[in-house]
């Protein structure tokens, strides 16, 4: 995970001890020629010795347990040891790391991340290798032989399938699959783009094509997005984003480029553009090397919008995305700068560090064995940091090709909303940002239909993360406040998957906040906001009912979350919005679930309460069962006037003022009853109904209620006796 460390006097003693055993023959080299030149004093004097003696010092506070640093890389790595290796490939889409040689193909799955785990081996035909990947279902391999071919391998029936460009009129850039419900395969080239779809035998289908003329591209998976670069300088960018609502075109757009004089027309190259996602947001960044800025743009559906520039302090430089925060490793200076990007504030969060291992993260007792192992480890690699052969994959992995290994730069992806919601609970500065985040966060992932086990951890981060600050008093609620959130669209770019994986990013259409009055009192109580913690009555109020509307036609996969959120709520023993149970009824009404509604409200996972039973009695209307479940809970309730109320309104007259005179309920009129059993049209309930009034109240007869009624019933029939 994102980390940081506060050394003590013993740490740092110890750090000292460790750099003076190891580097002693650096430092003497240094010391002494500083001695023998101190009367030649000058830039980059005793350079060379300089530079050792700072690689060894790098080098050996990395892999002890006494150096600081804000993001390390983990240990063990990802090693590809096959013979005869022709190179390293990364299949984002697939989180694959892929090793071909002449004849076959070696996977290995990234996204548990296990040393240990043997490789999946396929045989494919020989010949050159561009680019390599494996289809989303995995049952095919497409492979990039030449710029105007790619050849298709089915694992299971070896069949093969070639597929060409005209040559000599266009080339191929590069290929990816797609999981829109448009294509299966997107095919670039300098001529546009073809999307096709494939069948189970492979054969592929010509669906669009988009005509652009193209230079180069890059695309992630984790965005769906594909940036298209044209122009003499390579800046003017066309981009799609091919996600479940189809393949929706952006507006085009002009990177800046900075001019001097001795270069007035820069052009921009693939390694100059990176696409990250950063909480849910797609962001493009581009290097200027001739301004000394990395540009960021954010992407929405109907404009592309330059957020502002990053100061760069390196010739060479790459990004990772590491719990939502941007790293940008300046390689030459070999140190990492981190910018969040969701603060107004362009400036870093903390001051620049080293990158350094670290090992895998276990208890306090342990750590000094884990430690002493990352050294042994590390020591044997022999890996020099920042090396010409690292790629930087997004969003937290790094390639080396000449050492064949991959690491995860943190433990932690940015695409486990879980790990997310709790980097966001942790965050004490912009507390209220980070609230509004999680709200909009949780929304997205039930709107999204993310895995129940998925929605449910992220439930449980968001209740234990308030129950902590409940108990350490940590969590103040604001008083008088009238906050209220925008429920967010149901986006039609974002590429969530209905076909296998999801990555949750989206094109903004608009922004998910939460918006506090306005007023310097109301900015004031936003202020002493000290936590992102959120109380079970705002996740009913800004993330299960914005959502309803949008899910009550999955009411069945709603309402498993909600009885997740109810047990959470039940373990942390918080209470919670009581017309949460009134949605669980009216969903699990609206699904005609009627016997599970029955198991809940008997068991008491929906708690009793008035609304509650009247929300029973209004979706008994198409079950009796349940209708009498909610009379049953009125008059559990101890509610006499809204139980007889129900009762007269289903008919049962004379109950009714059985039970008002057994429980001496005197708030009911007697009109109430007298009133229903005329409307009925059923003058012998009317004529019991009298009757019965007349024992019960002394002196009724003389009141104006009786003469009424009795007067409309010698009316309607003198042949009923009263």
């Amino acid at each position: 995970m994102f980390c940081m460390k506060e050394k003590n006097s013993a740490t740092t003693a110890s750090t000292l001890g460790r750099i003076l055993a190891t580097c002693s023959k650096q430092a003497k080299d240094y010391g002494s020629c500083v001695a023998s030149k101190v009367h030649e004093i000058e830039k980059d004097l005793c350079l060379k010795e300089f530079l050792a003696l700072k690689s060894c010092m790098q080098h050996t506070t990395s892999v002890g347990s006494g150096a600081l640093s804000h993001a390390y890389i983990q240990n063990p790595s990802l090693r590809c040891n096959v013979p005869e290796s022709r190179g390293l490939f990364y299949d984002d889409a697939n989180r694959l790391l892929i090793c071909v040689t002449s004849s076959q193909v070696f996977s290995w799955e990234t996204a548990t991340f296990n040393p240990d785990v043997s490789p999946s081996v396929d045989s494919i035909p020989e010949g050159p290798i561009l680019s390599i990947r494996f289809s989303l279902d995995k049952k095919a391999i497409a492979v990039q032989r030449s710029d105007c071919e790619i050849q298709f391998f089915h694992r299971e029936t070896k069949q093969t399938l070639t597929h060409k460009c005209r040559a000599g009129s266009e080339s191929i850039l590069g290929f990816f699959w797609s999981d829109s419900p448009l294509c299966d395969l997107a095919v670039v080239k300098t001529s546009g783009m073809d999307l096709f779809a494939c069948d189970s035998a492979m054969n592929l289908r010509l669906v669009e094509t988009k005509k652009v003329n193209v230079n180069w591209y890059i695309y992630t998976h984790e965005s769906r997005l594909v940036l298209l670069a044209s122009g003499l300088q390579c800046k003017t960018i066309t981009g799609f984003q091919l996600s479940t609502a189809g393949v929706v075109r952006l507006p085009k757009f002009e990177m800046t480029l900075a001019t001097t004089e001795s270069n007035s027309k820069p052009i921009i190259s693939p390694g100059d553009v990176h696409l990250i996602t950063v909480y849910g947001r797609i962001y493009c960044l581009q290097v200027d090397m001739e301004a000394m800025l990395l540009h960021t743009y954010r992407f929405y559906r109907d404009a592309v919008v330059q957020q502002g520039s990053l100061p760069i302090y390196s010739s060479k430089l790459s990004v990772s995305v590491v719990d939502n925060l941007l790293l940008v490793h300046q390689i030459d200076a070999k140190v990492v700068i981190i910018y969040d990007l969701f603060v107004d504030s362009r400036a870093p969060v903390s001051a620049p560090l080293p990158l350094l291992w670290r090992g895998y993260q276990g208890s306090d007792t342990s750590s000094q064995q884990e430690n002493e192992g990352t050294e042994s480890s590390t020591s044997n690699e022999n890996i020099v940091m920042y090396e010409e052969a690292w790629t930087f994959l997004v969003p937290d992995l790094i390639l080396d090709q000449t050492n064949k290994v991959l690491w995860r730069a943190i433990s932690a992806s940015s695409s486990d909303r879980s790990s997310l919601l709790e980097f966001l609970q942790r965050r004490k500065l912009e507390a209220n940002k980070a609230k509004q985040l999680c709200l909009g966060i949780a929304r997205t992932l039930i709107l999204e239909r993310r895995p129940a086990t998925q929605v449910t951890q992220a439930i449980d981060v968001l209740v234990t993360a308030y129950s902590y600050s409940v108990k350490a008093g940590i969590y103040k609620e604001l008083k008088n406040e009238k906050t209220t959130a925008t429920t967010p669209t149901n986006d039609g770019a974002s590429p969530d998957n209905e076909r296998g994986r999801a990555s949750g990013s989206s094109i903004d259409e608009e922004e998910v906040e939460m918006n506090l009055p306005s007023g310097s009192a109301d900015e004031q109580q936003e202020s002493q906001l000290s936590s992102p913690a959120i109380s079970p009555d705002e996740l009913y109020k800004f993330v299960f009912a914005s959502v309803e509307e949008a899910m009550v036609e999955e009411s069945d996969y709603l309402v498993a979350i909600i009885t997740e959120f109810l047990r959470s709520i039940s373990a942390e023993k918080l209470k919670v919005d009581l017309n949460i149970y009134v949605m669980t009824v009216r969903l699990l009404a609206h699904s005609k679930r009627f016997a599970e509604l029955s198991l809940f409200t008997t068991n008491k996972i929906i708690e009793p309460s008035k609304e509650v039973a009247l929300q029973l009695l209004e979706s008994g209307g198409q079950n009796l069962r349940v209708r009498k479940l909610g009379l049953d809970m009125l008059r559990q309730l101890s509610l006499h006037h809204e139980y007889i109320s129900s009762l007269v309104q289903d008919g049962y007259y004379l109950e009714a003022l059985r039970y008002a005179q057994k429980r001496k309920v005197t708030s009911v009129r007697s009109s109430l009853f007298l009133e229903a059993a005329f409307a009925s049209n059923d003058m012998q309930h009317l004529a019991a109904i009298l009757r019965v009034l007349s024992e019960l109240i002394p002196g009724f007869k003389e009141t104006s209620e009786y003469y009424t009624f009795h007067g409309l019933l010698n009316e309607t029939s003198s042949s009923v006796a009263v």
